[in-house]
């Protein structure tokens, strides 16, 4: 098959899978054991041949779940914004490493420039940043920086004699900070959760108790991480009285945007849920979640530390690959980071920069929020469902109200699985207070006030169904 018909048959398949995906079901859904025989993992046919490899990818697109389509409500991401689509297929075609600027000279331009427009607008000044893999990277990133910044010989020396180090978080702060606590050597016993208030947010003199115990029984707490937008609850821990307890202790204060910090993008939003910000030391914010980007995008930023990526990341000999700029001016960006090949990210951003805008992207994030207050309000009014808590953001945590002699917890799990294994709708779960909530994400730009309360009649009506079940009615 000549390359020119192949890129043509590609095109027709993409067009009727991008035009047919908000139809039907959001998956045709089938048991692990079955799809492996419907999709023929074993077929031995294949090599060298088009026909087979098309029918893979119609096998593959016939059987994927469709982020895009109104009923997916499950992630903090959905369907892509078509811009960065198309800056992920041109990234895909011209297949080249984002490390150098000889192997990638546009989208360094374009990186270099996405990264000052982007401290321009959280207002750190004299700063630095680099895109990473995801905020799970860019949040073991910016603690290894705290850690390098209190003791700038232990990228030498290792933690060997060194004090005893605490990295301090909201309890409900995402999993990647146990991880990198054991990814950079400090033990997940030395990353402390603190309790939250009642709004999910770090309750202050909780953390204030934890880091005098510290100080006091000669450790060092070098790092507390901020999260705007807790994965289940969507709470925003306050930063001014973090900022004022750095002032006494002093560690390092980490953003962690990486759900809630699309935020900035509205002057409005940031004052509210934002305050402060530009005087932390580091942030981060995925663009594929709230902002519609291809996945994977995400930036994470320094404060006040030009130079700062550089001396924690590199390490051993680099002259083979990595070249200064005239002026010793950073010219290829793998220097400051921890891969060496390095996804061309910065196009797909770029694209959707260019395309949407500043106001472009403060109107979408505004409008997610005006619709959780919609879902919230509906939910409340429903006598079938109930809210869990008040909502505090961009999550609502809500659940079906079963009779008194009907244990919710395991209900709304059925629920749920009942309608993911219907093609009804997705959506995610988790616990709050110790209670399972179904977790209610609007960060699909299909989704409107009708799809809101589709999705909670398809609620309420597979919650009827399963008592009805129960009852032995028919």
């Amino acid at each position: 098959m000549e390359q020119d018909n192949i890129f043509e048959r590609l095109l027709q398949l993409v067009t009727r899978y991008t035009h047919d995906r908000g139809q039907g079901t959001f998956i045709d859904y089938l048991d692990p054991d079955d799809l492996r025989q419907r999709l023929h993992l074993e077929d031995e046919r294949g090599r060298g041949d088009w026909e087979a490899l098309f029918a893979w990818v119609e096998r593959y697109l016939a059987h994927a779940v469709k982020t895009s389509h109104p009923a997916y409500l499950n992630r903090m991401w959905a369907g892509a914004n078509l811009p960065s689509v198309v800056g992920e297929m041109i990234a895909a075609i011209t297949n080249t490493s984002a490390c150098t600027f000889e192997t990638a000279p546009v989208s360094t331009l374009m990186e270099k420039y996405l990264l000052q427009t982007m401290l321009d607008l959280v207002g750190f000044a004299g700063g630095c940043g680099q895109m990473t893999t995801g905020s799970s990277n860019a949040n073991m990133i910016a603690m290894m920086a705290a850690r390098n910044d209190l003791l700038p010989a232990i990228k030498q020396q290792g933690l060997f004699g060194c004090p005893e180090l605490f990295a301090l978080v909201n309890a409900d702060a995402h999993y990647s900070m146990d991880r990198a606590a054991n990814i950079l050597g400090l033990g997940t016993n030395h990353l402390l959760k603190i309790p939250v208030d009642d709004h999910g947010r770090m309750h202050i003199p909780a953390l204030e108790e934890r880091l005098a115990e510290i100080s006091s029984a000669g450790g060092r707490p070098f790092f507390v991480a901020a999260t705007a937008g807790t994965t289940v609850r969507g709470a925003y821990d306050s930063l001014p009285p973090l900022l004022a307890l750095r002032e006494r202790y002093r560690f390092w204060l980490h953003v962690d945007g990486a759900w809630g910090g699309a935020v900035l993008f509205s002057d409005r939003l940031k004052r509210h849920f934002l305050p402060a910000l530009e005087q932390a030391d580091s942030f981060t914010l995925d663009f594929h979640k709230m902002l519609g980007t291809a996945l994977m995008c995400n930036v994470l930023l320094f404060n006040r530390r030009p130079t700062f990526l550089r001396e924690v990341c590199s390490a051993g000999d680099e002259s083979y690959i990595f070249r200064e700029g005239e002026g010793g001016e950073i010219r290829d960006l793998g220097t400051l980071s921890l891969q060496c090949g390095r996804r061309v990210d910065s196009l797909k951003w770029f694209l959707d920069w260019k395309f949407y805008g500043r106001a472009g992207l403060a109107e979408r994030v505004e409008r997610y929020l005006e619709l959780c207050r919609y879902a919230e309000d509906r939910v409340g009014h429903h006598p079938d469902l109930e809210l869990v808590v008040p909502r505090e953001s961009f999550n609502v945590c809500f659940r079906f109200r079963p009779p008194g002699d009907v244990p919710a917890e395991p209900f709304n799990k059925a629920l749920r699985e009942r309608m993911h294994r219907t093609g009804r709708a997705l959506v995610g779960t988790g616990y709050v207070n110790g209670q399972l909530v179904l977790r209610l994400l609007i960060t699909n730009i299909n989704v409107g006030k009708p799809e809101i309360d589709h999705f909670l009649e398809t609620v309420v009506t597979t919650g009827r169904e399963l008592l009805a079940e129960r009852s032995g009615r028919p």
